[in-house]
């Protein structure tokens, strides 16, 4: 019989959970990314060496601080010229748009702590599939599976949401349904920090849109934020190229730390 305990996830000897811990593949990573760069603002003397190791992924204040006067020193990012800025807003118009409303409804596939991410992408591609074959004149096989199979209270009225604003959507779901001519069940999956969604627009209304100068600061803040996730993205492969990571695959990881 194999006694053997279970090697736990670490970044350079630093353990990063506890064994009573199941976490999701995301929040590993994320664990991960932030431990890298504590460890980096102790190698910059950011950071006092006896800092107390994070406790159920949290890290001392002193840590954000000095993982923040880190990042200042070490990502450059150059501000974004006027061509730029027109040229995204250009290519984004509806992004900006003031007002605009979607009516939605969703079969959410929650991904929860210790659930198995690949087999529930398999399940939800799996009900985008059987919905996007649907024939209209037959059974309304949207509100079937979203009443047998989502994750959401919605799913007992069909999956239905009602009319939403960006406003009412978390950043992520947003950019995914906002400012596209799509209606009806859209092709992908939709990824939220609750899950994976099947999403079905059933109707738009596109709000006003805004001239350029009305939007350019937030679409300065927009191209600012990109920057800054790429320039994170980069040092974050940097540090752990030279790091010895046990458990733990960065090399998937999109976008971490960064909404």
């Amino acid at each position: 019989m194999n006694t053997s305990t279970p090697v736990l996830p670490q970044v350079n000897g630093v353990v990063l959970s506890t064994p009573n811990e199941a976490l999701t593949t995301e929040t590993l990573r994320q664990r991960a990314c932030a431990e890298l760069l504590r460890q980096a603002a102790i190698d910059a003397d950011l950071l006092a060496a006896d800092d107390p190791l994070p406790l159920g992924g949290a890290m001392t204040e002193a840590a954000s601080t000095a993982i923040e006067a880190l990042l200042d020193r070490e990502l450059h990012m150059p501000e974004p010229s006027d061509e730029a800025l027109r040229r995204h807003h250009a290519a984004q118009r509806g992004r900006y748009a003031v007002g605009e409303r979607v009516q939605l409804r969703h079969v959410l596939f929650a991904v929860t702590p210790g659930v198995d991410v690949n087999a529930l992408r398999q399940r939800a591609e799996a009900c985008l599939l059987d919905v996007r074959c649907a024939s209209p004149e037959g059974e309304d096989r949207f509100a079937v599976a979203a009443a047998s199979t989502s994750n959401c209270p919605s799913g007992a009225d069909g999956g239905a949401l009602g009319w939403l604003t960006t406003d009412d959507c978390a950043p992520e779901f947003a950019r995914e349904i906002f400012g596209k001519p799509e209606v009806g069940v859209l092709p992908r999956l939709v990824h939220s920090r609750f899950g994976l969604h099947v999403v079905e627009v059933l109707a738009r209304e596109p709000g006003l849109d805004p001239a350029f100068e009305a939007v350019k600061s937030a679409v300065a803040q927009g191209l600012r934020q990109q920057a800054f996730a790429t320039a994170l993205r980069q040092y974050l492969q940097l540090l752990a190229g030279a790091a010895t990571l046990t458990g733990v695959d960065l090399e998937a990881a999109e976008s971490p730390l960064v909404q």
